[in-house]
């Protein structure tokens, strides 16, 4: 219809708004529950649940999780190992696709089934802790850091494919004026790939933000828990602390002293302790989507598109 739309387009239009909105409100609303529930009195809760804004407004939890030493390490580990791990394994993951992507690559198949491989099979967990165990990196820091370094071989695809919309012409001049593999790949390369790279980080950095398997399984020692990791034991402990406080795992301190705060009664509880934990460890990556929401669409579809 010229100069306007159709009934039938207009409905469609309608359906799918509507759609989208029941997708966001399902999508945030349990986000928007836990942060009213942590910024809502403890006691109060005991009433029954806040669906759209606390009751009794009072940040006594937040304050009791952000004043724990226990949690301030474990975020200034998370918070160390995403940042080191995304940047060199962003740096190392995109030199190899680089190195991948080169047509005079000899025996390029033979990388292509080993990385293939890598995305459907693994060695496993009794081995995963041998080998860690047999390197020396069991209960060490450099556990969160040296088995990431390789961002995995869809990342290399994505990269692989965003190199090759890159004109030949332009690695064909700079060889010609001189310039070695590593100057092409920092002068050339790497600003052309900058949408890449910022998706590509975006999702490198929540994966390792989000991981508590590293600490579960190849660590011991309460000075190398994350805070995904403490979380977890908030969570775990949380029935047994509001029914038995001398239930309390003493073996975990960052989680024993946390919950040891609260009597279970008051503003306080160890539900809304636990929370409050979960909100403030979502913050971080909540914060970072927006700056990065730019190079999401751009960046995944240079990776992927060629023409």
């Amino acid at each position: 219809m010229v100069g306007g739309k159709s009934a039938g387009e207009r409905v469609f239009t309608s359906l799918t708004i509507l759609i989208m909105v029941i997708l966001m409100v399902i999508t945030i609303y349990p986000f928007w529950f836990s942060l009213i529930s942590s910024l809502n009195s403890g006691e109060d809760l005991l009433r029954g649940p806040v669906f759209l804004w606390p009751r009794e407004l009072t940040w006594a939890s937040w304050e009791k999780v952000l004043a724990d030493p226990g949690i301030l390490k474990a975020a200034w580990i998370t918070a160390s190992r995403t940042i080191i791990v995304t940047v060199i394994s962003m740096l190392y993951t995109s030199m190899f696709a680089y190195a991948f992507s080169r047509s005079y690559l000899k025996r390029k198949q033979f990388y292509v089934i080993i990385g293939f491989a890598s995305m459907y099979f693994s060695g496993g967990l009794i081995p995963s802790f041998m080998l860690m165990n047999w390197l020396g990196l069991y209960d060490n820091y450099l556990v969160y850091i040296l088995p990431n370094i390789f961002g995995g071989f869809y990342n290399v695809i994505i990269f692989n494919a965003n190199y090759k919309g890159i004109p030949d012409s332009l690695f064909e001049s700079a060889k010609m004026d001189g310039a070695s593999e590593f100057k092409i790949f920092f002068r050339i390369v790497i600003p052309l790939s900058k949408p890449v790279l910022a998706a590509l980080s975006v999702f490198t950095a929540v994966n390792i933000w989000n991981d508590y398997g590293t600490t579960l399984y190849f660590t011991q020692s309460n000075s190398l828990q994350t805070l995904q990791y403490v979380i977890l034991r908030l969570i775990q402990s949380n029935r047994a602390v509001e029914n038995m406080m001398n239930t309390v795992d003493g073996s975990n301190l960052a989680v024993s002293q946390l919950l040891n705060s609260s009597d279970g009664h008051g503003l306080v509880t160890a539900h809304t302790i636990e929370l409050a934990a979960m909100v403030i460890a979502s913050i971080p990556m909540i914060v970072m989507y927006p700056f990065a929401q730019r190079f999401f669409v751009k960046g995944v579809l240079l990776g992927s598109v060629k023409e």
